[in-house]
């Protein structure tokens, strides 16, 4: 495809990959607008067409000021285009420093938009299936917005609710009666969403799956938890509303009305507790999705609410994710970054915003490239150079899943910039893996909040 995508929206670079496809982004030249395009090749990948299918209709019923908006559809021969919002403050993981979490009063306001967006989700009778940090995106002014649905579907439809038999998700975060089948879709969600507060107060999982010959499981059902992390870490009064949504028993499990009501969710933390021991995620330069997004049409007609489609299968499809920055896609050769917000029509780019996955070095491209191969390899990473500017990394974190990752290397005014980014995997792991590699450099890394004219880039991503 054309960088010119239509009508002056421009492909700006690609936001993430997924199982049968890619995100990418687009920029329109005239007004600064951005859309996230989700992209299909449905000859590669028959299988998705389905998914792609009820993925477009869940989404055409779905406004809720925490859920991803959808834009549209289009269709090119082969390749499905799916139009939706692009969320400019990156994904929730980004905020989650691992083995610490975040200051209790943020993680207080992300679970309550985290509960808003799936009670509306319930509401109009769709199960997400696979709620995680990484599915979790954040918008330019630091609201929540839940997206990926693709292993999203409907359990009430008419009035009439079904049981789902899907064994998906991702499984630290899936209720142990997902992986026995059938179960009731608005427990399953709800298990989700306590355990990804743990997440954030704590920085780490609770376990790997939750199966009975999962150790840490296994202590967790029979109340031998207290002294092991990350129950430690838990205050008490957070503590007791995690006892009742990490419940086994889903008939059991408190609702979200009831989790709400909770005393720790009508808390008032002081500005103190919302304060920062560590370098902030990003707030970022982008402007906003307008009103026009690209030509869509062609929209397909619902489907029966009956069985699930797809066979039940042991993997954990991977989800599509958009970057936790907006800045090093900005430096594609497919546009301009040159050009200022001082002139009309455009959109402010002018600074690289702070991200905690991003470092400055005192030496070249050239040799930091090498000297970060070399750091790979000792952390257990393969690795493939593309350019000297551009590295694939891959590896598996302690669940033996993928982690792979892409290391940017940029000379910034004289400056070199390294820029990792998430392709795929628990976002958690990445975050681990980031700091033993920056660590590895060693003194080479400067210190100091990464913030610099975005025209002053002499290399552009390829």
């Amino acid at each position: 495809m054309d960088s010119e995508f239509v009508d002056g929206w421009t492909i700006a670079q690609t936001l993430g990959e997924g199982a049968f496809g890619e995100v990418k982004l687009l920029l329109n030249r005239s007004t600064g607008d951005a859309v996230a395009m989700k992209t299909v090749d449905l000859e590669k990948h028959p299988d998705a067409r389905t998914s792609m299918r009820k993925e477009v209709v869940i989404h055409r019923i779905l406004t809720n000021p925490h859920i991803i908006r959808y834009f549209g559809q289009r269709r090119e021969g082969n390749i499905e285009y799916i139009f939706l919002e692009y969320a400019a403050g990156g994904e929730l993981f980004d905020k989650i420093e691992p083995d610490v979490g975040m200051p209790p009063r943020e993680a207080q306001k992300y679970f309550a938009q985290l509960l808003s967006g799936v009670e509306y989700l319930h509401s109009r009778g769709v199960a997400h299936r696979d709620l995680k940090p990484e599915n979790l995106l954040l918008d330019d002014h630091d609201n929540l917005k839940i997206s990926d649905f693709g292993l999203a579907t409907m359990f009430r439809m008419h009035g009439k609710e079904r049981l789902l038999d899907k064994r998906c998700g991702t499984l630290p975060y899936v209720s142990p009666e997902v992986l026995t089948r059938p179960y009731s879709a608005e427990p399953a969600d709800v298990w989700s969403c306590g355990v990804i507060l743990v997440a954030m107060l704590a920085g780490e999982l609770p376990w790997d799956q939750p199966t009975t010959d999962c150790p840490e499981y296994a202590a967790w059902k029979e109340n031998r938890y207290l002294h092991i992390t990350p129950w430690s870490k838990l205050e008490p009064v957070v503590l007791s509303l995690v006892r009742k949504i990490l419940v086994p028993y889903p008939s059991s499990r408190y609702s979200i009305l009831r989790i709400k009501a909770h005393g720790w969710c009508r808390k008032r933390f002081s500005a103190q507790f919302g304060a920062r021991n560590y370098e902030p995620g990003a707030k970022r330069a982008c402007p906003g999705v307008g009103s026009s997004p690209p030509v869509c049409h062609s929209q397909p007609e619902p489907q029966d609410c009956g069985r699930d489609p797809e066979p039940a299968g042991e993997g954990v499809p991977f989800s599509f994710s958009q970057p936790a920055a907006l800045d090093h896609l900005l430096l594609s050769s497919q546009f301009n970054c040159t050009q200022t917000s001082t002139q009309p029509g455009q959109p402010a780019y002018q600074k690289l915003v702070k991200r905690m996955t991003r470092f400055f070095v005192r030496v070249s491209c050239e040799e930091v490239s090498r000297q970060l191969c070399q750091v790979l390899e000792k952390n257990a990473c393969s690795w493939k150079v593309h350019t000297v500017n551009m590295i694939t990394a891959t590896s598996q974190d302690k669940r033996k899943m993928l982690l792979v990752f892409k290391a940017m290397i940029l000379d910034m005014d004289g400056q070199t910039l390294v820029d990792l980014r998430l392709s795929k995997g628990c976002g958690l792991e990445f975050k681990r893996k980031f700091l033993r590699i920056r660590e590895g450099l060693g003194d080479v890394v400067l210190k100091g909040p990464v913030m610099w004219p975005i025209a002053k880039a002499t290399h552009s991503l390829p």
